[in-house]
């Protein structure tokens, strides 16, 4: 086997005994149904793949020809043992995968086979029904560890006797167990700094004091409580995950740390210095009685001033989405100087203020989509609010008007969502000027505005004016487009994006020929009982013509401009006619053009609805009888008739000619010999 391994073109693909593949050093073996490591594969390999494959038992011999191995994989077969001396002639491997496997059928012979490995970095063991009697055996002798997971297994407690040796180990996954309490189990690894406890039943995380750990993922468990140790240690951690879970009030995090990323999605947590009704709570204290072993220790904080020891200074990301937070404590926000994210959505909220005394000036995002937000208060004075601020999501709230002025201080601004707010846009025409409304003119930054169901009604003046919006979406406002259209012409050299999704739009309502700079245009769910002659000259690349009335397209749809640029086109639930598809054809054969819904485009004919590609025999007569030339179908049918009449007129000459003759000669006198 060692002859023709010398050129570089064998020595980059080629086949190998087994039906494995090679590929320079590494031999892929995946999927091969192999029972056993084949014995003829090249010796210098150093990556080995034999993923989903039907290997029960590992050898001595298994991998006594593969002295350069560092790389092992064995993940989805059925492997239950590893004999003791299996890895004595592979003792440089650093990567052994054992991922969904059966190692705890017999895992002390396993656990003796890897104690020979004094330069394993990595061992994932996930998905092997392991107890966490059985992982402490398995790890016990793997001082090298860098990075283990134990993911999948049925490890329900952890105490300090399971990791004692991994003094190296840097990440930790156990996530999808069944723990429900940990005991000291991480103290002794002073090098550990991603620790993944997801997906399992821990009720609280009380007393954290891994000062080193730069990453926590806890969320996906049922934990009401999270307090850290009370101590001035400065913590590593960047990264805390703490969704969906069952918080009951806000994690009390170190005094100093580093976190950027704070994550507590999903839980039941509120706020309680001021409650929904008006009652203050800020004197009340909360007590946690906590139970260590034999002693019992209760601690008592007013956990709305516990904020003020938690060091949220580097703070750049917080999710509190989807909670019950009915509003935030004083100053809260003045504690995150560099936060650039904050989800607020999908909480209780009914009011939200801004001031100069919280700036947020360092504030991209701000989601507060989805609470039951009446007003959005701000106070401007001679500093800036939201300077810094990029998407503003005001989605699905109450509002019904935005403070003045607010956007002349968020000089950044690009994507505002006010979707599914009854709101208006200044300036409001006649009697209605009075009314209260949001005014974008003049937001030169502002690219993306959603005003999807706002009930807007017939935009008067001219209220995109000084904006260079490229994406508009009035969706599900059914008298917008009612009134003068004007509105339109300070959008002409900018947007890209129009949704007019239904807006009630008729055939003739509206000219699109002047958005020239179009390239994605939604007019699905209106009442379009012709194609719009206006699109013809356009350049769009994706139009959506779903849930309308068109009985047809143009024939020379892929013809025109439009037909030319199109990428994609939408077509379902038209009532399209089965006996005038050539613009379906002509669509089929457009090179280019894709309709990602055609298997759900249907056309009519009489009571039935069929695939425009697949039209029945029966139908396709019908149709050329509908669509046959007139004048020859009347030839067609005429012709039998004259024949008919011409035949009778010929037999009763021949009948009646004797009669005819004499009758002619009586009349002229005329002799005629016989």
């Amino acid at each position: 086997l060692a002859v023709g391994w010398g050129s570089g073109m064998d020595a980059a693909w080629a086949p190998s005994p087994g039906g494995c593949e090679l590929v320079q050093s590494i031999m892929d073996c995946t999927g091969r149904w192999l029972s056993s490591i084949p014995v003829n594969l090249r010796g210098d390999t150093e990556e080995l793949f034999l993923d989903d494959n039907t290997i029960q038992v590992l050898g001595n011999a298994s991998l006594l020809l593969y002295h350069q191995l560092w790389h092992l994989s064995l993940t989805r077969n059925r492997l239950e043992l590893i004999e003791p001396g299996a890895f004595l002639s592979s003792q440089g491997l650093e990567v052994l995968s054992l991922t969904d496997n059966l190692l705890f059928t017999n895992y002390s012979l396993t656990a003796a086979a890897l104690s020979a490995l004094p330069a394993l970095r990595m061992l994932d063991l996930a998905g092997n029904q392991l107890r966490e009697d059985m992982v402490s055996v398995l790890v016990s002798n793997l001082s090298s560890l860098e990075s283990l997971s134990v993911a999948r297994n049925i490890i329900m407690r952890l105490d300090s006797s399971i990791f004692t040796n991994l003094t190296e180990l840097l990440e930790l996954n156990l996530e999808k167990n069944y723990i429900f309490e940990i005991d000291n189990a991480f103290e002794g690894l002073q090098r550990l700094q991603r620790l993944n406890i997801a997906y399992n039943y821990l009720p609280c995380l009380v007393g954290f004091g891994l000062t080193q750990l730069r990453v926590l993922n806890v969320s996906n468990n049922v934990i009401e409580w999270f307090l850290t140790l009370e101590i001035d240690d400065l913590f590593e951690l960047e990264v805390l995950d703490l969704s969906h879970n069952r918080l009951l009030f806000f994690p009390v995090l170190p005094r100093r740390s580093k976190l950027h990323s704070l994550l507590l999605q999903d839980n039941r947590m509120s706020f309680y210095q001021r409650l929904p009704n008006g009652t203050s709570l800020a004197n009340v204290t909360m007590q946690f009685l906590i139970i260590d072993g034999n002693s019992t220790n209760i601690t008592t904080v007013r956990l709305w001033d516990e904020l003020c020891h938690s060091n949220l200074s580097s703070l750049r990301l917080l999710d509190m989405s989807q909670n019950e937070v009915w509003g935030l404590p004083d100053d809260f926000l003045a504690q995150m100087p560099a936060l650039t994210h904050l989800k607020l959505n999908q909480n209780c909220l009914e009011a939200f203020h801004l001031s100069e005394e919280d700036p947020l000036a360092m504030l991209t995002e701000l989601d507060l989509s989805q609470n039951q937000l009446v007003e959005l208060g701000v106070k401007v004075g001679a500093g800036d609010i939201l300077p810094s601020l990029q998407l503003f999501n005001l989605s699905t709230n109450r509002l019904q008007a935005l403070p003045p002025g607010i956007f002349t201080h968020t000089r950044k601004i690009t994507t505002l969502d006010l979707s599914r707010n009854l709101v208006h846009l200044c300036p409001q025409p006649g009697e209605a000027e009075s009314l209260a409304c949001v005014d974008i003119r003049g937001v030169e930054t502002l690219t993306h505005l959603s005003l999807a169901g706002c009930g807007l009604q017939g935009m008067g003046g001219r209220p995109f004016q000084g904006t260079s919006l490229i994406h508009l979406d009035l969706s599900d406002n059914r008298q917008a487009l009612s009134g003068d259209l004007g509105w339109l012409q300070d959008l002409v050299l900018t947007l890209q994006v129009l949704s007019l999704r239904n807006t009630s739009l008729s055939s003739t309502a509206m000219d699109f020929s002047a958005l020239n700079s179009l390239v994605r245009l939604d007019l699905s769910g209106n009442s379009l009982a012709a194609f719009p002659t206006s699109l013809g000259t356009l350049r769009l690349r994706s139009l959506d013509l779903r849930d309308n009335c068109l009985p047809a397209l143009p024939l020379d749809v892929v013809q025109v401009p439009l037909g030319r640029s199109l990428r994609e086109i939408y077509l379902s639930r038209n009532p399209y006619n089965c006996c005038t598809l050539g613009w379906w054809d002509a669509l089929q054969q457009a090179e280019g053009l894709r309709v990602p819904d055609g298997r759900e485009v249907t056309c009519s004919h009489g009571s039935r609805a069929l695939s425009p590609g697949a039209l029945p025999e029966p139908v396709l007569r019908s149709c050329r009888w509908q669509t046959a030339d007139l004048a020859l179908l009347y030839l067609v049918l005429a012709l039998p008739t004259g024949l008919t009449l011409l035949v009778a007129f010929v037999v009763i000459f021949l009948m009646l000619k004797e009669k005819l003759l004499k009758m002619v000669k009586t009349r002229c006198g005329v002799s005629s010999p016989y």
